[in-house]
């Protein structure tokens, strides 16, 4: 994403958690994920102080809240990843009384599969993943996940380096669920990935953006919202969903089990959910989607009118939500690894 990263954990106010006395919210979130000018404006309107402390990934998070000592009164999960934290009754259910701007969360957010009856999760942000790719290096439109395996473009290619996403690209390739537990297409989307290895310019994350925005790679699988960000600072920069289909994530808010601050976490949530501060913050964000209604009006019109945050439904491919994969995550891990390891 973009603008200033501002850390605002100090041991000794992660020590001050512990007190329930305090008027804090605990807020644990994924790296550069939120305007923090709205941060310091939330705690100026509310005056409760905010400890903000980032994750780099949804598993990384599960474990630290799996640990006895952790004081997290809010926290930003995938969807597939709320779905793992509710079967571990690891999720307080909210006081709606206390978020009344849930009433702007637009239906189609609500119920879904991870949280059929709305007793745990705010939804906060939106966006797909599909492929980015740089039109001065491609002199044809991309369409494909197969795309991503054209010889034509050996070491140009970019692979995200997470498992659940690289193997969503190959089983979407292939025909298949982003979610499959059948060993035979797990294992043929693994010899995918190994048979595309030496095409592949790097296995990166966020650090794919730039490389492409440069030039120095023609293509990468991105998120949406990242892509967006990547064609502002190069025009050049396209944005597609494969003909195969694609994956949506919805991150939301959530509140630990025993979570200290309760009250306060919901305050918190209700204020990010506030359509006027909901469309500041995706402005920031600039071009993940926002669930909350009459948000995509007040946007720029480079966001509101942009494929990559706001597609017409009645032109995208079929798009799969991740589910929890409960064992067979080590299964896709240990996918991952023997891709990585080949040759």
């Amino acid at each position: 994403m973009k603008k200033k990263l501002i850390l605002l954990v100090l041991s000794l106010f992660l020590t001050a958690c512990s007190s329930k006395d305090a008027n804090q919210v605990v807020v644990y979130n994924a790296g550069e994920y939120m305007d923090m000018d709205l941060v310091a404006q939330f705690e100026e309107d509310t005056g409760i102080d905010v400890i903000y402390e980032l994750f780099q990934s949804d598993e990384e998070m599960f474990v630290k809240l799996t640990q006895s000592a952790n004081n997290y009164d809010v926290v930003v999960p995938m969807d597939y990843m709320v779905e793992k934290m509710v079967k571990y009754d690891m999720l307080e259910e909210l006081n709606y009384d206390n978020i009344p701007n849930y009433k702007y969360i637009m239906d189609e957010y609500k119920n879904l599969d991870f949280d059929p009856e709305n007793k745990y999760t705010v939804p906060y942000f939106t966006s797909s993943f599909g492929i980015a790719y740089n039109t001065d290096l491609v002199d044809e439109e991309i369409t494909s996940w197969a795309d991503l395996w054209d010889p034509k473009y050996a070491d140009e290619i970019i692979m995200y380096d997470l498992p659940r996403l690289s193997m969503s690209v190959a089983l979407q390739k292939l025909g298949y669920s982003i979610n499959t537990t059948n060993m035979d297409e797990i294992n043929e989307a693994t010899e995918e990935l190994i048979k595309q290895k030496p095409l592949v310019y790097a296995y990166l994350t966020d650090e794919a953006r730039d490389v492409v925005v440069q030039g120095d790679a023609a293509m990468t699988v991105m998120y949406s919202g990242d892509a967006l960000l990547m064609s502002d600072e190069n025009p050049n920069i396209k944005y597609i969903i494969p003909k195969e289909g694609g994956n949506l994530q919805v991150d939301s808010f959530v509140i630990p089990k025993g979570a200290k601050n309760k009250e306060n976490a919901e305050i918190f949530i209700n204020y990010f959910t506030d359509p006027e501060i909901s469309a500041a913050n995706a402005e920031w964000m600039y071009g993940f989607t926002s669930p909350v209604e009459g948000v995509r009006e007040k946007l720029s019109d480079e966001i509101a009118n942009s494929y990559e945050a706001y597609p017409d439904p009645a032109t995208l491919p079929p798009i799969e939500m991740f589910t929890d994969l409960e064992d067979y995550m080590e299964v896709y891990n240990d996918a991952w690894v023997s891709v990585l390891a080949s040759y």
